[in-house]
Order: C-alpha cells, then sequence, then structure tokens
C-alpha cells in the first residue's frame, strides 16, 4: 500500500505556505488553540477527526475532515488528503497508536514534518514536544550523555527542582470524560471508529466519571496509607506503577500486563530484600480500577510469603514517598525521573529516554533490593539540563494557564526549520521560559 503511493518529499516552505495537517491531540482544547496560533502566523491549518469528541474540541468546522473510514481504509484516506491539502507538516499527539503510527511513516516516507506532543518527560510543569517520535521513538534514546552534556557545557541554568505533584489532575479526568462522552454522543456518524484502547467507548467514560467523583474518597485512603507507611519506621522500597492500557507500556516494555511487573518486584523483593525492608507499590494517578492491581499484588505477596511487609498506595502526590525510600523499580514511568533527581537507586525494566548507563542499575532484582547501585547525580543533572533546553516546554495540556505559557513558545519551535535538538547543537535554541509561569 505505502510503496504504490505516487506522492513526492515536500521540502520546508516559508510559514505562509506552511500546511499543518493536526491528528487526535490531548482532551480538551489545546489543539484548536494550537490551530489558531499556527494561522495567526500565515500557515494553513486542518484536522482529521476520528470521532465525535475530535469534532466537538474543533469548532471551525471549514477545516475539520471528517474520517469515517474502517481502519483499513485509513492509509489511503490519509494519502489523499496529504496530496489534496499539499499538506507540509502534520502534528499528533503520541506515535504509536496505530492511525498515527501509519501516519508518521507515510509523513517521513514523503519527507514531511513530523511534530509529536506528549506528556512532558519532567512533569508536571512542561510538556515534551519533538520530532518524528517520543518516548521509545524519541531521539534522546540514541543520544548519550557525554553528547548532552557537551552541548549544554557553556550554558548557565538555574536548575528547577522536580515538583511533588503530578499535575494538572481534575482537569485531565474532566476532559477525559467529556471526551469520551462526547464520542458515545457521536450517533452514526462515526459509526466506524475504534479507539486504540482494548475497552468499549461506554466503559471508558464510565470509567473517567467515576474516577472523578471518587476523587475526595481516595484522596483520604492515599492519605491513611502514606501515613501508616511514613509512621511504621521500617525501610522500604518503591515500586512506580504505570497505566497498563498506556502506550509506553504497552509499546515500549517487556511485559504485557502489569500484573507480570508486580510479580517479578514481589519475586524479587521475597529473594533479595532484607527480611526487614518492605516494598511499597504505588499506583499512577489516573488509574481509575480496569485493573485489579490491590487484589492483585495481595494474592502475590501472600504466594511469595511476604504479605505482612507488601504495602499499595493509590496515586497521588510522590514526593513524601520518595523522599524517605530507600529505592524505586519502575518499567519506564517518567516519575522516576523524579527518584534520579533525588540520586536514588533506580532499576528500569523498559525502553525510555532516561535509560542511561550512568544514572539507571542493570542489578538482577534480588541484587538490587539487597544493594542497590546509586546513579550518577552529576550525569543526571546534564541530562536533566539538556532536556530542558531542548524538548521540555514549559506549559500544560489541560488547564487554561498551562495551555497559555505552552503557546507563548511551542509555536515558534514548530515553525522553527530545526528540531529541538538540532536547534541548540547549531546555538539556535529556543530561549527558556521561566518555570514560575507554569507553576
Amino acid at each position: 500500500m505505502l510503496e504504490a503511493m505516487p506522492f513526492e518529499a515536500v521540502s520546508p516552505a516559508s510559514w505562509d505556505q506552511r500546511v499543518f495537517l493536526m491528528l487526535q491531540g490531548p482532551h480538551g482544547p489545546f489543539f484548536h488553540q494550537l490551530g489558531k496560533s499556527l494561522r495567526a502566523a500565515g500557515a494553513t491549518v486542518w484536522r482529521i477527526g476520528f470521532n465525535n469528541g475530535d469534532q466537538v474540541f474543533w469548532p471551525d468546522r471549514d477545516s475539520f475532515i471528517a474520517f469515517q473510514g474502517a481502519p483499513e481504509d485509513w492509509p489511503a484516506f490519509y494519502g489523499h488528503v496529504l496530496a489534496e491539502q499539499n499538506v507540509t507538516d502534520i502534528v499528533l499527539y503520541g506515535d504509536t497508536r496505530p492511525v498515527h503510527a501509519q501516519a508518521v511513516a507515510i509523513a517521513r516516507r514523503l519527507g514531511l514534518t513530523v511534530h509529536v506532543f506528549e506528556e512532558g518527560y519532567l512533569r508536571p510543569h512542561w510538556v515534551t514536544y519533538e520530532r518524528n517520535g517520543t518516548n521509545g521513538n524519541s531521539r534522546l534514546m540514541s543520544l548519550d550523555v557525554p553528547e548532552m552534556r557537551a552541548a549544554v557545557n557553556d550554558l548557565e541554568l538555574e536548575m528547577p527542582a522536580a515538583p511533588a505533584r503530578w499535575g494538572d489532575m481534575r482537569e485531565h479526568v474532566f476532559y477525559g470524560a467529556l471526551y469520551h462522552f462526547c464520542v458515545m454522543a457521536g450517533g452514526r456518524r462515526f459509526r466506524n471508529f475504534r479507539p486504540h484502547r482494548s475497552i468499549p467507548i461506554a466503559q471508558e467514560f464510565s470509567l473517567y466519571l467515576r474516577r472523578l467523583l471518587a476523587m475526595p474518597i481516595h484522596a483520604l485512603e492515599r492519605f491513611r496509607e502514606s501515613r501508616a507507611i511514613q509512621r511504621g519506621g521500617f525501610p522500604y522500597h518503591l515500586c512506580l506503577l504505570q497505566l497498563e492500557h498506556d502506550s509506553s507500556f504497552r509499546m515500549h516494555s517487556p511485559f504485557s500486563t502489569m500484573t507480570e511487573f508486580v510479580e517479578l518486584c514481589i519475586s524479587g523483593f521475597a529473594q533479595g530484600a532484607p527480611r526487614h525492608h518492605h516494598l511499597v507499590f504505588k499506583a499512577h494517578p489516573l488509574e481509575d480500577g480496569r485493573v485489579p492491581l490491590k487484589s492483585e499484588i495481595r494474592r502475590l505477596a501472600q504466594e511469595y510469603g511476604v504479605a505482612d511487609r507488601v504495602h499499595f498506595v493509590r496515586g497521588g502526590k510522590l514526593a513524601m514517598l520518595l523522599n524517605l525510600t530507600r529505592s524505586v523499580i519502575t518499567v519506564n514511568s517518567t516519575a522516576a525521573q523524579q527518584a534520579l533527581w533525588r540520586g536514588l537507586p533506580l532499576r528500569a525494566f523498559g525502553k525510555a529516554v532516561y535509560d542511561k548507563p550512568e544514572f539507571v542499575s542493570t542489578q538482577p532484582l534480588p541484587e538490587f533490593f539487597a544493594h542497590p547501585t546509586r546513579p550518577d547525580t552529576r550525569a543526571y543533572h546534564d541530562y536533566r539540563h539538556y532536556l530542558l533546553e531542548t524538548s521540555q516546554v514549559t506549559g500544560g495540556f489541560y488547564s487554561v494557564r498551562g495551555r497559555r505559557t505552552l503557546l507563548r513558545q511551542v509555536v515558534d519551535m514548530m515553525l522553527a526549520p530545526q528540531d529541538p535538538y538540532d536547534a541548540l547543537q547549531s546555538g539556535n535554541a529556543a530561549p527558556r521560559q521561566q518555570l514560575l509561569l507554569a507553576s
């Protein structure tokens, strides 16, 4: 299919000749506001929508293109839009869902510029902006720390501390619930739409709504669980759980389920940890109960004979648990960067942009629990400095203030001829905004 497409590569154009095609974005109005800003710069902007949620959050009907076909119709439809509208750039959020992965592959073959947004590698006060790919597909995967250190060696930057909370949680959950409600209410126009996640849209909406309504109760439970660990007086190791349906876990980890990771951690803990140590599992802040993590942890802890030393904490602020832990274990959670900022030993099992030999342990897990090796904190500070000078942009997708701060900078980065990494190398990096603006 791809080889038969009769298109030629599109070379970079001036701003008023740029034609941006936006695909699926974060829940909420960010992509619409980004499109308005690109138009204000002189560019032409189109949006392909796959469901009623996409349409509701894109009020400009004249630039909205509805894809109503079956999944197998997508490559041909997308190729037709690229040719008909003379598209020079595509914009998307996340690069691994099937329609986006196909779109990126075609765009790269045609020489189009691919702009990819993702949650911040240094969340919550930043978002990630890269070209061609993020997470396991990021250029960061092929860069080593000495290269990064050389790039920032002559740059001064006051290094902001790793924030203690996840971000605009209520806004994130609210827009997620609203988006899935709109998808459900879309009627027959998008009857061929298939979500990239495995559960039906109605169930997705129900989970978001339940999570939103249960926030006060969960906060009380989290406080009680965290306080018991804080006052327990025992050394512990912290496992950072992730969303099983999240793309970074599905596409860039060796596990098919979160339960597999949980069992690996409990097994390693039972074999290697000193008998007075404990193991704490912390759920992702957006965990919605679609996977029975708490009961699975309890079952496996009993099976391995460590039930009295294993704990579960609902998502929320991470700082208190990190400040007291002996080490951190994760698949590839971005929250692990808060552990590295604190100089804590870290064991990661999936592909992650921070998986560098200078600061991520490769010890077998029982050995790690017994005697974890510490990271090279100077190397991590150089790495963090490099990210703040390149792909990490101050702001957020979900709050009004976060979007306003983000748009002040990211539009110029998108219109620049170089990606953030090449721009830094050539001395043309975008100026950094102060973190205070997004706090």
